[in-house]
């Protein structure tokens, strides 16, 4: 659906909202994924083969190839795909970096008269996490100040916690998280096991390696003292990393035994054989399994997890199967359930969208769209309350208060004009 472009007093009669449309601007998608959020006809993310891509789908017919386009993304395994770029994120490293540069920027952000939101959140929404690092330890050396602490003097509320979010170490920020859901009086399952089952293993071992250097203890005593039964078993397999790698051989006998196993596991003594599959055994050894075991059963797995285990192990389980299977697909559920709720469910947008924006954003989005029939982009503008435009003359220094929207809106890509 193609908004009309607003003048520049109707921009400017509303709040922020020239702030908000200017930062969208700098996190690009590049290449339209399913719901196909492009930039802005000469906009400055606006590259030649957007251009290019542009004119092509003018010649060939506006109506015909964005619905081709979509059936045709809708059938590829995106996370297995990389884009023209190399990565399946909304956002990249900025090729023009300049540490000087961005430390002065912020600098002058955070101590001239009144914090300039917008300058902040350009910066570090576009930087990777890696140029975020370098700013942070050239602001510490030229300003004998920590970066971090001095944002979050000058900021507040939600957007403060979205720049902690973005500054930090992954693995530190990881190693929190996973702190306080273990020692959450009521026990947030399903981020224990986003956590421990969807980072690869070295980021999986560098965040338990910050968890005991910030918390002066190993994350599985924590797992151990505060879980118990299948789900301690769960978590402190998932902990050690022993998942075996795919080989690209497939093994069908392991693959019948595996589902025999499953099927002979009854009674409470045998429910370590469940943990044992699930976490050992490989992705593309495991989707198979399941395969084969509802042809065998006539039984969805998650069903008979269902039928077999209660309360958090349940939880835990069914989590682990949603990511073994469809990665994105797992991530996309938790967006649309964090934004289904009255408040939005700012911890999970935050975590999801700086977690995944520099690796398969754009396969999250695709299952979005394809699962919900509206773009992630889209959810987000609706349920944050958010008219976004682009109107390249809407600019003036005068800055309105900037909110933590701005920067939901930038992580999850920017579509400015065009929403699916």
């Amino acid at each position: 659906m193609n908004f009309p472009f607003p003048t520049r007093e109707h921009l400017l009669s509303r709040p922020g909202i020239h702030v908000l449309a200017r930062t969208l601007v700098h996190i690009s998608t590049e290449t339209a994924p399913a719901d196909l959020e492009v930039p802005a006809p000469g906009s400055e993310g606006e590259t030649q083969q957007n251009r290019t891509a542009s004119s092509t789908m003018s010649v060939s017919g506006s109506k015909m190839a964005p619905s081709l386009t979509q059936e045709i993304l809708s059938h590829l395994g995106l996370a297995s795909k990389t884009a023209a770029w190399g990565t399946l994120g909304t956002l990249r490293t900025f090729l023009s970096f300049s540490v000087d540069k961005d430390v002065q920027r912020l600098l002058r952000a955070i101590t001239g008269q009144g914090v300039n939101h917008r300058a902040i959140v350009e910066v570090l929404t576009n930087r990777s996490r890696e140029q975020r690092q370098l700013i942070s330890r050239a602001f510490q050396e030229r300003t004998q100040q920590d970066l971090l602490k001095s944002l979050r003097a000058a900021l507040s509320g939600k957007l403060e916690r979205i720049v902690v979010a973005l500054l930090q170490p992954a693995a530190q920020f990881d190693a929190q998280e996973l702190r306080t859901v273990l020692k959450a009086s009521n026990s947030a399952v399903d981020v224990a096991i986003e956590i421990l089952a969807t980072r690869t293993p070295p980021q999986l071992q560098e965040c338990l390696a910050v968890y005991k250097h910030d918390f002066q203890v190993e994350a599985v005593d924590d797992i151990t003292s505060e879980s118990s039964g299948i789900l301690r078993d769960l978590l402190l397999a998932l902990a050690k990393g022993g998942r075996d790698c795919y080989s690209g051989i497939i093994d069908y006998n392991l693959a019948e035994q595996d589902v025999q196993a499953l099927q002979q596991a009854e009674g409470p003594s045998t429910e370590k054989t469940w943990v044992l599959l699930f976490t050992q055994r490989n992705p593309e050894h495991l989707i198979r399994v399941f395969d084969q075991y509802q042809r065998s059963t006539g039984q969805e797995l998650e069903e008979a997890v269902q039928n077999r285990f209660h309360g958090d192990a349940q939880a835990a389980l069914l989590g682990l199967a949603s990511v073994i299977k469809n990665t994105p697909l797992y991530f996309a559920d938790k967006l649309h359930q964090a934004l289904q709720e009255a408040e939005p469910n700012y911890q999970v947008l935050i975590r999801i969208l700086t977690s995944r924006c520099e690796t398969d954003l754009l396969s999250i989005r695709a299952e979005f769209k394809k699962k919900f029939g509206k773009s992630l982009y889209s959810s987000l503008q609706v349920k944050l309350g958010y008219f976004l435009a682009w109107s390249p003359s809407a600019f003036t220094p005068h800055l309105h208060p900037l909110s933590l929207h701005t920067a939901e809106h930038i992580l999850a890509g920017r579509n400015p004009g065009v929403f699916g």
